[in-house]
């Protein structure tokens, strides 16, 4: 029996600004990785969120970022040590007391957007990162894109580390994904997409950019809640991966 957690980043929305389809593609996802107020969302998203997560029985996890309202969290930003371990600690520790407030507890921490981008190959923002999450809980599960130094540096502080997978987002042949720049960087059929995620899940292999074969482990499959789609691909991967025998549930 293959298994797999399906997630997708939620809560994006930010003020009168609304984002995503949450309402609906939290049916279908078994976690949620919920934005905490840097990149967007904002206190009320944030307890809509959580509220919604525990209706629908998914769990919930932190999506930090950057302090990048007005670029989506998608800018790389220069900062200390210190700077990205604190921040961690404040984002985290912002949804935790939405989490508790609803009788639930934090599943995982996945870095969003440039910062999730960076710790590719950056092992120092890495450590910061894990760092924090071991002061405040280490029994929280860190997300890593697969190929990440992120989650070397996670397990080697003890941390429990799980490959996340996209369904959505193309692969460069290192197996980083392909810059929203760049052409082709946004897998936007369905059939393309799902075939791609049961050939990630069930082979352990992914077609790049280019062309090459690479390996890929994936413990969870992400969905982006803000793209066009995102609603009818979790749809189609929750009736395709039934179809397939490949067990949807998060690690809670």
């Amino acid at each position: 029996m293959y298994q797999v957690d399906l997630n997708s980043d939620m809560g994006e929305s930010f003020g009168a600004y609304r984002l995503g389809g949450d309402e609906e593609i939290i049916k279908y996802v078994t976690s949620a990785n919920v934005a905490c107020g840097f990149h967007a969302g904002d206190p009320m998203v944030m307890a809509r969120t959580v509220k919604a997560a525990k209706a629908h029985g998914a769990a919930v996890g932190a999506h930090p970022g950057y302090p990048d309202l007005l670029g989506f969290g998608r800018r790389k930003m220069v900062l200390t040590f210190e700077e990205v371990k604190n921040y961690m600690k404040y984002q985290i520790g912002a949804l935790s007391a939405f989490a508790t407030a609803e009788g639930m507890r934090l599943q995982h921490v996945a870095p969003h957007g440039a910062l999730g981008n960076l710790c590719q190959e950056d092992r120092e923002v890495s450590r910061a990162i894990c760092e924090a999450v071991c002061e405040i809980d280490p029994k929280l599960i860190i997300f890593y894109c697969a190929g990440a130094v992120l989650g070397d540096e996670a397990k080697k502080m003890g941390l429990t580390a799980k490959s996340e997978i996209f369904a959505d987002r193309a692969y460069m042949d290192d197996l980083s994904l392909v810059p929203r720049k760049m052409e082709g960087s946004m897998i936007t059929d369905e059939n393309i997409a799902i075939e791609r995620c049961i050939r990630m899940i069930k082979e352990g292999r992914v077609t790049s950019i280019n062309g090459k074969e690479l390996d890929i482990a994936g413990d969870t499959l992400c969905v982006h809640g803000d793209g066009p789609k995102a609603l009818a691909f979790v749809q189609r991967i929750r009736e395709a991966f039934a179809d397939e025998g490949i067990e949807i549930r998060n690690f809670s």
